[in-house]
């Protein structure tokens, strides 16, 4: 009969408080909850002021972490096989701003109030990402070490199908653990907080020393002995360490500061979390920090811009791309080209795109291809200038819009 209680408790928050039962998760504070949601913050501000703020962080967050994702792809100093873990944060961040930010955009458009299913869907959200971006915090901290102190052939040993199940195992992991806690409805309260019980106890400690405590003191574990061994390793006056090793220890210091950012920004609602698991906390004050958690997503993308030259470099070419460029340039075959250099030709009417001036991606009129296009006309006709014309680069038209 107890048990019934608790679950009509659990269902229909506002008839237990207004019933005057001792036992409501948040007694005096119910009034308060009332004017704070959980999706769509404080009623003080007006709803203007919460569209436009949260808009905001899910447009700017959402091209942030597409950008750093993209970085990856595009930039040669960049594309190493570890790399992969910095990408899968980018893509925990993403689901936040890409999906959890605009539900609360959408409540607030359709003039929703009490909507316990869009909460539902943001804190599953929330938690999978928070436990998917702290494990591959950790897994990012043991790359790091493996590449910059162990042995090329213990780092060869990393290679990248461990590092892809690595990456599945993960999501798969914090996937079963957080639906686990819905289904069984024992996770941390959200939506409708709730006080934790003797019996669900054991469980949050074993779940918090594994997915929390264990992978954070690794993660510190790491990049303390990295920083110590690089340490002793520059004292020597015979150290002279490649570029490629500078460039990685840029990045090394990089995902330490994104792991301190993480820190700071949810170390805060995680420990409101379990104190007001056992004692009230006000709404306003746990609201305000689950939000002020959430908005790592977007600042995390700007710090790998700000703290690495390559991410920065990358930045810079993807925005040039999207935002600056008003040219395209169409390439046709000379009048005549069939008979000069044969069927080997393209054909008329080929479309000639610069997708990223500094990486000359889709690039048909490289210096090499001109090198390439005169060599072979010169073989044939023995004949001509191996020089590509200013007007005419590689012997084709260009026509800019």
């Amino acid at each position: 009969m107890a048990h019934n209680e608790e679950e009509v408790a659990a269902v229909f928050p506002h008839q237990e408080a207004m019933s005057g039962n001792a036992s409501a998760p948040n007694g005096d504070d119910t009034d308060l909850q009332e004017q704070v949601s959980p999706v769509t913050l404080s009623a003080d501000w007006s709803r203007v002021a919460r569209l436009l703020l949260i808009a905001s962080l899910a447009v700017i967050g959402s091209v942030g972490n597409i950008f750093m994702i993209s970085s990856v792809m595009i930039e040669d100093h960049l594309k190493k096989r570890g790399n992969a873990f910095i990408v899968n944060v980018a893509l925990a961040d993403l689901l936040i701003t890409g999906l959890v930010f605009p539900a609360s955009t959408v409540v607030l458009l359709a003039g929703l109030k009490d909507t316990p299913g869009v909460c539902n869907f943001q804190w599953f959200l929330a938690i999978l990402c928070c436990l998917v971006t702290l494990m591959t915090l950790a897994a990012t901290a043991a790359e790091n070490y493996a590449r910059l102190c162990l042995s090329q052939d213990c780092y060869a040993m990393l290679t990248s199908t461990r590092i892809t199940v690595a990456v599945l195992s993960i999501w798969l992991l914090s996937g079963l653990t957080v639906t686990l806690q819905f289904v069984y409805n024992v996770g941390p309260g959200y939506c409708i907080r709730r006080r934790l019980t003797g019996d669900v106890l054991p469980y949050y400690v074993i779940v918090g020393a594994f997915f929390v405590f264990l992978p954070a003191s690794l993660t510190f574990a790491c990049y303390l002995r990295i920083t110590l061994r690089i340490r002793v390793a520059k004292s020597r006056p015979s150290f002279k360490p490649p570029m490629s090793f500078s460039w990685d220890y840029a990045l090394m210091k990089t995902n330490l500061y994104s792991f301190m950012l993480f820190v700071v920004f949810w170390l805060p609602f995680g420990i409101t979390l379990s104190v007001g698991s056992v004692h009230t906390i006000p709404s306003r004050l746990f609201y305000n920090l689950a939000w002020f958690a959430l908005s790592k997503s977007c600042i995390n993308n700007f710090l790998y811009c700000l703290t690495n030259r390559h991410f920065r470099n990358a930045y810079v070419n993807l925005f040039h791309y999207c935002c600056c460029k008003t040219t395209v340039s169409f390439s046709r075959r000379p009048r005549g080209a069939s008979e000069v250099s044969g069927p080997a030709t393209r054909p008329t009417g080929d479309v000639r795109v610069h997708i990223i001036p500094g990486y000359n991606m889709y690039s048909y009129t490289s210096p090499q291809r001109a090198r390439e296009v005169c060599k072979t006309a010169t073989l044939k006709r023995s004949v001509g200038s191996c020089r590509p014309s200013t007007s005419r680069p590689n012997g084709r038209d260009v026509y800019e819009l």
